[in-house]
């Protein structure tokens, strides 16, 4: 398999949710309540919250890709809207806007609530997205997988597990990483990967 992903740092999601907080202070668009898209939204949903002043914060869960970026072939709400947001400014935000179909989704189902207002909000849009958010802290012009710091153990378990020629050491997987997946991965973040996959697997043989 080969896939072009980048590894973005958590000082890159700082500057970006820091943009997009700012963008929405320049449209003029104060949210009464921030609904995150679990789980990828949760952070930046949480870091706009703070620049914006907004205290009242919820998700729902919307399900579109299983690990290592293998795709569902429908997105689906997991969890839904559990509060009332009638007559509300509603912000969704997420981390990544693909195919648009999460957001889409998530649209439809804040919407069905009567909601005053819905805005979208997204650290990257990815531009052969149909679906264009009202706010985005950068573009992606050139498609590449994403993997954000808090998504960073899932997809290298994910890579990692669909390699052939397995057991394979730890260079190896550095190796193949760098050819496969075009990401350069620290000697501890590679540590940690392995470690908590040999974790998962006794843990699962011993139920």
């Amino acid at each position: 398999m080969s896939l072009v992903c980048e590894l973005i740092t958590w000082k890159t999601v700082q500057r970006l949710a820091r943009s997009l907080a700012f963008k929405l202070v320049d449209a003029s668009f104060t949210p009464d309540i921030i609904v995150a898209i679990g789980r990828g939204g949760c952070v930046p949903a949480r870091i706009v919250a703070d620049y914006l002043q907004v205290f009242r914060v919820t998700s729902i869960k919307i399900e579109h890709y299983t690990m290592g970026a293998q795709r569902q072939r429908q997105a689906r709400i997991r969890y839904p809207l559990t509060v009332d947001v009638s007559g509300m400014n509603v912000l969704i935000v997420d981390d990544v806007n693909d195919s648009g179909d999460t957001l889409i989704l998530a649209k439809e189902h804040i919407d069905s609530h009567e909601p005053r207002e819905i805005r979208t909000a997204v650290l990257h849009h990815k531009i052969v997205s149909h679906f264009q958010p009202d706010f985005a802290a950068r573009g992606i012009v050139k498609w590449r997988w994403l993997i954000y710091p808090w998504a960073v153990i899932e997809d290298l378990t994910g890579f990692i597990m669909q390699m052939e020629n397995q057991p394979l050491s730890p260079v190896n997987i550095a190796q193949r990483l760098e050819r496969d997946y075009h990401i350069t991965v620290s000697r501890e973040m590679l540590h940690d990967v392995l470690a908590l996959m040999s974790w998962h697997q006794n843990h699962s043989l011993d139920q």
